[in-house]
């Protein structure tokens, strides 16, 4: 049986999820000879390990109630007598992950799985991979912080992995890195990667105004507490960013020409959420409106894309054509086309949901059990 200890970093809903897929594939992947020995928990606040983790594991029936204690918005300081366990303080956490990273990195090797939202992790992450850990990434901070961290990360291929910063469970890393190593150069991408914007260009479309939509899509859970997070088009932004490193452009975040769905004076630090909604978004709507019915006039639809070409990098509206795998995108899926020399015609086209922490979580894990055979 081939065992795979690993650290969970962030316990949020893709972390949570992620921990109720171990388990529930406990005996599918026994049959496959494989053991995913979760080791620790981190959140943001605290670390959860096991009491000795050269031996022993976080039970399942820990792990169901970390998964509990966060459900609840509890910090994992609460768990202070579970089984056969330590719990520290996020001012100890570093210290104690490094710890773990250095006895188990170099001997049994040890999974690093980072699945906050947070560019504190990168420091860890950067240590463990000198230390031989392994590193798994929901996170995109640590791909799309300074150009020096990335090659740090990078100049590691076979012990990292990181499908789920783009497109949650889609193929787009494996599918992009096999085309390049076949020696077929990618020269156009262009992607619909925001399910929440995705949801919101198709609704307008069909003649919605912009706020309805965008309040429509809070209610159904497809946007940010704050929908500016997603209108300000800067997850989008860290997407291509991933994507256009992995083409070999060496540019950061300040380098992309980012569209805001909303102006300046409509941000975070001059309106509250209720304000925007109540207020703010509804002034947005004639613009959109008028840019549909061009769009319309031109046998066009638009979209949020990334459009990633030559030294280009660009993330906002476009007007594509409404035959295309972009233009017929209907609701919160992900497309990308991808252009190389052996699809310069017609593209290849990934599509399908591209959030979702069950999806996302999915493909974090299928990432885990990829580096199974660099553990002993």
């Amino acid at each position: 049986m081939k065992v795979i200890p690993l650290i969970l970093m962030g316990c949020g809903g893709v972390g949570r999820q992620l921990l109720q897929h171990i388990v529930s594939c406990r005996s599918l992947h026994a049959k496959q000879g494989v053991h995913l020995r979760v080791v620790g928990v981190s959140d943001s606040k605290s670390l959860i390990i096991a009491s000795d983790v050269k031996q022993k594991e976080l039970d399942d029936n820990i792990l169901a109630e970390v998964c509990r204690v966060k459900s609840d918005g509890s910090s994992l300081s609460k768990l202070t007598s579970l089984g056969e366990s330590q719990v520290f303080s996020n001012s100890e956490s570093r210290t104690k992950v490094l710890d773990i990273a250095s006895i188990l990195g170099k001997s049994t090797g040890l999974a690093l799985v980072d699945c906050s939202a947070s560019s504190e992790t990168i420091g860890v992450l950067k240590e463990g991979v000198n230390l031989g850990c392994c590193v798994v990434l929901a996170n995109k901070k640590p791909l799309t912080s300074t150009l020096e961290d990335y090659d740090k990360f990078v100049s590691y291929p076979r012990r990292i992995r990181h499908e789920s910063t783009v497109g949650a469970g889609l193929p787009v890393i494996s599918s992009i890195n096999r085309i390049i190593s076949s020696g077929d150069p990618i020269h156009r991408i262009v992607g619909s990667l925001s399910g929440t914007l995705g949801y919101v260009m198709s609704e307008v479309e069909d003649g919605k105004p912009l706020s309805q939509v965008v309040k429509s899509a809070k209610s159904l859970g497809y946007t940010e507490p704050d929908p500016r997070d997603d209108l300000s088009g800067m997850d989008v932004a860290r997407k291509a960013l991933i994507l256009a490193r992995l083409l070999g452009k060496c540019i950061d975040l300040g380098s992309i020409k980012i569209e805001s769905l909303y102006p300046e004076e409509m941000g975070p630090n001059k309106m509250s959420v209720e304000e925007f909604l109540n207020g703010g978004v509804v002034r947005l709507d004639n613009n959109i409106e008028e840019r549909v019915k061009k769009a319309s006039l031109n046998g066009n639809v638009l979209r949020y894309v990334c459009v990633i070409e030559g030294a280009r990098c660009n993330v906002g509206i476009q007007e594509l054509p409404k035959n295309s795998a972009l233009g017929r995108l209907r609701g919160s899926d992900n497309v990308l086309e991808i252009y190389s020399r052996c699809y310069s015609q017609q593209p290849l086209v990934i599509q399908g949901a591209g959030a979702g922490n069950d999806t996302t979580a999915a493909g974090v894990l299928a990432d885990i059990l990829d580096i199974q055979d660099l553990f002993p």
